[in-house]
């Protein structure tokens, strides 16, 4: 196990370190954020054999202050970031798509620099029924089993440069 476990946790580790560094300084393109996600199952798969490779090795951390210190202080940090309230007021990207999905569709529509209609026909042609402009972004994804996110994906998606000069 530790000839492909360790090769794994470090190869994961390299790619996880240059994208979530990239992410931090919001250089998001191509596939940088998916592979970033998905990725961590690899790492998680790999760090976990490593550690049941060097079982051994491991245990003996817990009897030395400075390591459990370490341990305990990432301990600690998981519990604040997966448990602390999220402070929306910190993060106004959060607050503007939570206005966005509840408003209604003429709304974003103008906001987006396009008109109603042809937003209609635009997500139609995408398989989501709009009955009426006035239905809230929410209310739609709800009706189409969508998520609001990938409607607004859709209606805010601009073709690339080179498909406008065509």
């Amino acid at each position: 196990m530790k000839s492909w476990a360790t090769p794994l946790a470090t190869a994961t580790f390299v790619i996880l370190a240059v994208t979530g560094t990239l992410m931090f300084f919001k250089v998001e393109t191509g596939f940088i954020k998916p592979i970033h996600e998905w990725l961590s199952w690899g790492m998680t798969a790999g760090v976990i054999l490593h550690i049941i490779a060097n079982w051994k090795s491991f245990t003996g951390y817990f009897s030395r202050k400075p390591a459990l210190a370490i341990i305990g202080t990432g301990l600690i940090v998981t519990l604040i970031a997966v448990f602390a309230p999220a402070g929306d007021h910190l993060n106004p990207r959060m607050n503007m798509i939570k206005a966005l999905e509840s408003a209604r569709l003429e709304t974003v529509a103008e906001v987006a620099g396009q008109n109603s209609s042809s937003l209609i026909a635009k997500l139609g042609s995408k398989g989501i029924a709009v009955g009426q402009a006035s239905m809230s972004i929410h209310e739609i994804a709800s009706q189409n089993n969508k998520k609001e996110m990938d409607l607004l994906t859709l209606i805010f998606d601009q073709p690339s440069k080179n498909n406008r000069q065509k």
